[in-house]
């Protein structure tokens, strides 16, 4: 037997106690990633008794990282990203500058330097993607569009995130650290040619993986995945999934300067055009589960509970700035793009914490000595709180919503400032007014609706909260109003009062009982058609009679079971003859 177990040790205690502590906070019915940050504090160095293997517990996080994110690249398409450019891109570039000036502004007022503030601002800025995907899966929304918003402003964020890691060490000299030549790995001096070539290089290497992805990967990932698959073995399969994930994420480091979880994320992106791309999201879903525990435990590892004690104020202004701050500045950032106060919330509440990439930004500032040891303890525990206060910024949107709901003048004027898209043009024929199918959601079911309403030559109008989505639908000729149809104002410019059929196609079913009893409010005879994804949310909807109800899997099992029952029977007639 080998004498060296550290590896197995630390796996083992990582995840006996994150089941220990995550149990028990659920108990206690506190969200479970609580006790896995618990876990890590408790076999982390700042306790007594048995101390995990930090580099090695750090390294299966980066693992963790890679799968989680290679999920969500699973689930999000290029048609998703592109959606959402003109919110998240915009958003996520400004709420960082604010974000960071707030960060320098507090080290500032503490004597740091203009390197160690700049620093310290930018780990501040940028928000846990972990984090944010398990918020979003537990609460449904992962592929609303409002979840892909988010998932859109985290991948901005990585992005500019990698630029700075790869600029940072070209202008530490200029900001009073030790200059590290990032091209070619040494050498001291930031000046101008060098920093105009580091910029080049580096998005360069960006702009060139992403192109090989695209062209070559979209083709080549889910072509092997699918001879993989023709042999028959669920292991290979399997394995097929693990290695491109965690491959192409190391490959994309190792080459291309690209971060590991940008690098996953766009893998998953490519095996998506892969028909087996579901079975691959299922297969790979233990193995992301699992290394996810591992990420938080190996965050509470990190922690130093002395900083609460030694400085308390200090640490309490930057939970202010992750929590207060940022969620403020990217609220106001979302309504200012003319987006519901829905999403605004909603994409506020996913930003209020800091994680993997916020740890990496310490750590550089450290090794560059632009910022002090004072500053990574700081940012490690704000990391800590804000990620278990994380559950409850959410639960806090909820009445927020609601209020915002009730005051039907408040909500108008958030959500609909003299919007063109938000109201339906006076030129729709009248004719097209009457009778219409009120569709909510273009999503990839409501297409498909609409889809076969144009071939049927039914009317109908949409109602989608994208807005770059109606403004396509219109230049195609398709009646569309954008906003939250929640909302009666929404549903009243689809002229619901005279419709004959309302379809909720959206995923999104937070305000479904809102839109019901706005329809038939105002027109008690309208027909509706619900889509949901569970038995529970379907049951709550038939009690309350909302019309028909459709699920996924059931409709799905009852065409196929129609099919092999008429072929069966058809079969069994034509042996008996």
């Amino acid at each position: 037997m080998p004498h060296n177990i550290s590896l197995i040790t630390t796996i083992a205690a990582a995840l006996g106690a994150g089941l220990l502590f995550g149990y028990l906070a659920t108990r206690l019915r506190l969200p479970a990633l609580v006790g896995y940050l618990a876990a890590g504090i408790i076999i982390g160095p700042a306790t007594p008794g048995y101390v995990a293997d930090a580099a090695l517990a750090g390294q299966l996080a980066e693992i963790g990282v890679m799968l989680m994110m290679f999920g969500v690249g699973l689930h999000f398409s290029l048609d998703d990203l592109w959606d959402v450019r003109k919110v998240a891109l915009p958003g996520a570039v400004l709420q960082i500058a604010v974000a960071t000036a707030l960060g320098m502004g507090l080290a500032h007022f503490w004597g740091w330097t203009l390197g160690g503030g700049l620093v310290f601002g930018l780990a501040l800025s940028v928000a846990s993607t972990v984090v944010l995907l398990r918020a979003l899966e537990e609460r449904g929304i992962l592929d609303s569009f409002n979840g892909r918003i988010a998932v859109g402003w985290l991948v901005v964020e990585d992005l500019v995130t990698v630029l700075v890691l790869v600029l940072l060490p070209a202008l530490a000299g200029s900001l009073g650290g030790e200059a590290i030549d990032a091209v070619h790995g040494g050498g001291h001096g930031a000046g101008g040619d060098s920093l105009w070539t580091t910029l080049a290089i580096t998005l360069g290497q960006v702009g060139a993986f992403i192109v090989l992805m695209l062209v070559v990967g979209r083709k080549l990932f889910p072509w092997i995945l699918w001879q993989v698959a023709r042999t028959g073995s669920r292991e290979l399969f399997t394995l097929c999934v693990i290695a491109a994930a965690v491959g192409i994420a190391y490959a994309s480091t190792h080459y291309f300067g690209v971060s590991f979880a940008l690098g996953s994320f766009f893998a998953g992106m490519v095996l998506r055009e892969s028909a087996l791309a579901h079975r691959a999201a299922e297969e790979s879903l233990p193995l992301r589960d699992a290394f996810a525990v591992l990420f938080f435990v190996s965050v509470g590892m990190l922690f130093e509970p002395s900083i609460l004690i030694e400085q308390p104020m200090k640490l309490l202004a930057v939970v202010a700035i992750i929590i207060v701050g940022k969620s403020v500045a990217a609220f106001l950032l979302v309504l200012l793009l003319r987006y519901p106060a829905k999403t605004a919330l909603m994409v506020s509440a996913s930003l209020a914490q800091i994680g993997e990439f916020s740890f990496i930004l310490a750590a550089l500032g450290l090794s560059l000595k632009l910022m002090p040891v004072e500053g990574q303890s700081l940012i490690l525990a704000g990391a800590i709180i804000s990620i278990a206060l994380n559950p409850v910024v959410f639960r806090v949107t909820q009445p927020l919503e609601r209020w915002l709901g009730k005051d039907r003048g408040l909500a108008a004027k958030f959500d609909r400032p003299a919007d063109p898209l938000a109201e339906l043009p006076m030129t729709v024929p009248h004719e097209h007014l009457r009778g219409q199918v009120v569709l909510v959601g273009y999503g990839r079911v409501g297409r498909r609706i609409a889809a076969t309403l144009q071939e049927s030559g039914i009317p109908f109008v949409v109602a989608e909260q994208n807005r770059e989505v109606v403004d396509q639908l219109r230049k195609d000729g398709v009646h569309a109003v954008a906003g939250n149809a929640g909302e009666p104002a929404v549903l009243i410019q689809t002229h619901i009062a005279h419709a004959a059929m309302l379809v909720i196609a959206t995923p999104d079913t937070f305000h479904v009982r809102a839109m019901i009893e706005t329809a038939r409010a105002l027109n008690p005879n309208i027909k509706t058609v619900v889509r949901t994804h569970n038995d529970a949310e379907a049951d709550l909807l038939r009690s309350e009679r909302a019309g028909e109800i459709f699920m996924g899997e059931q409709e799905l099992a009852k065409g196929m079971s129609a099919y092999v029952l008429d072929n069966v029977k058809h079969t069994g007639s034509h042996h008996a003859h």
